[in-house]
């Protein structure tokens, strides 16, 4: 995911080494600093090298993604990908499930940063792994974390069966995370969860149980961001410089981010090539063929200007390969990565303030620090984040709401009980939220939200004269974002000039509701002793 970027020296590559070459006689130290040393496309080559061993492979995908995005309905230029269509399915789930399960989960520290931080001096990763782990050795790095993820305790049924208590419709695990350990069984690195740690296919097993509880299935990929990922190792003495750990540190270039905020990637000036890019894409086409998700979430690096051909390769090639195999692909993306019409806008961590014509997502984590596993955590609340997942529906939009496992595969006890919390609102209250549409305005009351990405925990508590609506055939849903203490609510918008009313009822309730509307406002009165946990809804058909 997407850490607030910052502006790093802009320490100058050479294109050509800047200190004499050793004599042959005098030992190389694998360690030693790199940055300045060795230019951008040196570095680059030596990743390359590192690889070739599955050159085969890599070219055979590429080939084929070529092949599959030149046949069917759409082709690898932007004025036949917007004519792209979201499937019903997607826009009617609103709740999906986001894991960001890795590496990362061993330390349990700091966020899933982590083995970028622990590269730089500055940060609390670096000083944690120095303490903790490395013990004066160097040579230790994020490499030596791998043989501690074991995943023992792993159980994807159990997983699943979670999933689906919770209400949620689709599932998305991070297929590989900005660190480069695949945590699926991919034919083109040695660093997989498959050849490494658990030594099994998580990602297959998660597959397999998710659709078994007849969920949608969907992956994530944020290997663009590997390019630069560990560029701070190469301004030290790290293995991150040693040729023996290319394959897996990748390139590491130096980043080159945007000044402020970085959402402004055009102005990212980091190295990366082409190999880079169609190995990119070759790996997105490995995890289409072999695990046909309905869902490809990409992390934001991926507009980064480079990558846009190889984006608008892959977006064809997925679409087309969905289509030839019975369904409709679904690409989620941040910022400016795809054209607007060419998949589904996600907001990280953040909310709007009105009603967006194209259905849109948000992705959020139940952790208030990390989106992966750390000990000490803290958590938002099953009632917040209700009330998240409302707003968003309300204005045309699905919550993915994130988790991390820990390294032996179990989910905090925290975590389930947040799921179930909101499985159990959304078993009394779910006829207001799926399959729904916004209604005429989204809603009224007091309570403000800040729109934008990195906003969603600025929203202050919401008040009993807060509402949100949505509508579904000949109903309109008004949903009441806190208990009123008189049990009295005044509806506003939905005076009989708007929507004149026959009849009202509370969801998750027999008993009935005490109504009168004017020109102005519709009154209720919820009956003696109506649960109103996190948040109620009065189900309102027309006269």
């Amino acid at each position: 995911m997407k850490k607030l970027l910052f502006c790093l020296p802009l320490l100058a590559l050479a294109a050509s080494p800047l200190v004499p070459a050793q004599s042959s006689s005098t030992p190389t130290d694998p360690l030693a600093p790199t940055l300045g040393v060795k230019s951008a496309a040196a570095i680059d080559r030596e990743w390359q090298r590192s690889v070739s061993k599955y050159d085969a492979e890599r070219s055979r995908l590429l080939k084929e993604a070529d092949r599959q995005a030149n046949d069917g309905p759409y082709r690898p230029d932007w004025a036949t990908l917007m004519k792209y269509q979201q499937p019903q399915w997607y826009k009617d789930a609103k709740f999906g499930i986001f894991i960001h399960w890795g590496v990362y989960a061993v330390p349990a520290a700091e966020n899933e940063w982590y083995p970028r931080n622990m590269y730089q001096t500055k940060e609390g990763a670096y000083k944690d792994f120095r303490n903790r782990f490395a013990k004066g050795d160097e040579s230790k790095g994020y490499k030596d974390f791998i043989p501690l993820l074991k995943a023992e305790k792993f159980d994807a049924t159990a997983w699943a069966k979670l999933f689906k208590e919770s209400g949620a419709q689709y599932v998305i695990p991070v297929a590989e995370h900005h660190d480069g350990f695949s945590m699926y069984d991919s034919g083109l690195s040695d660093w997989t969860v498959v050849k490494m740690g658990p030594k099994r296919d998580t990602l297959g097993e998660l597959s397999k149980a998710i659709r078994a509880e007849g969920l949608h299935f969907g992956l994530s990929s944020h290997r663009a961001e590997h390019n630069f990922f560990y560029d701070g190792g190469r301004t030290m003495r790290s293995d991150v410089n040693d040729p023996k750990y290319a394959s897996f540190y990748g390139p590491a270039h130096q980043w080159f981010p945007p000044a402020g905020d970085g959402h402004d990637l055009v102005n990212d000036w980091t190295y990366v090539s082409r190999a880079w890019t169609e190995d990119w894409l070759a790996r997105d086409t490995e995890l289409i063929e072999k695990y046909k998700p309905e869902v490809v979430y990409f992390d934001w690096w991926i507009g980064q200007p480079v990558f846009r051909n190889a984006v608008g390769e892959f977006a064809a090639f997925y679409y087309n390969y969905a289509a030839a195999h019975g369904y409709t692909g679904v690409i989620d993306f941040k910022d400016y990565s795809l054209n607007w019409k060419a998949g589904v806008r996600d907001f990280e961590r953040g909310q709007q303030d009105h009603i967006i014509p194209d259905h849109w997502q948000t992705d959020t984590s139940i952790s208030n620090a990390s989106w992966g596993y750390l000990e000490h955590d803290t958590f938002k609340s099953p009632e917040f984040l209700v009330h998240q997942l409302v707003d968003i529906v309300s204005k045309n939009g699905n919550l993915l709401l994130n988790f991390g496992p820990r390294a032996d595969g179990t989910i905090p006890d925290e975590v389930q009980n947040t799921l179930r919390e909101m499985g159990a609102w959304l078993k009394v209250n779910g006829d207001a939220i799926y399959s729904t549409t916004p209604w005429k305005t989204y809603g009224e009351g007091p309570t403000k939200i800040v729109a934008g990405a990195f906003h969603d925990t600025d929203t202050k508590p919401y008040t009993a004269q807060d509402f949100r609506f949505t509508a579904k055939g000949n109903a309109v849903y008004a949903i009441g974002m806190a208990c009123p203490s008189d049990g009295k609510g005044t509806i506003h918008a939905m005076g009989s000039s708007v929507l004149p009313v026959g009849n009202v009822e509370l969801l998750g309730s027999s008993d009935k509701v005490a109504w009168n509307q004017t020109a102005d406002a519709l009154e209720v009165t919820l009956p003696s002793g109506a649960s109103c946990k996190y948040a109620y809804t009065l189900k309102l058909m027309a006269r």
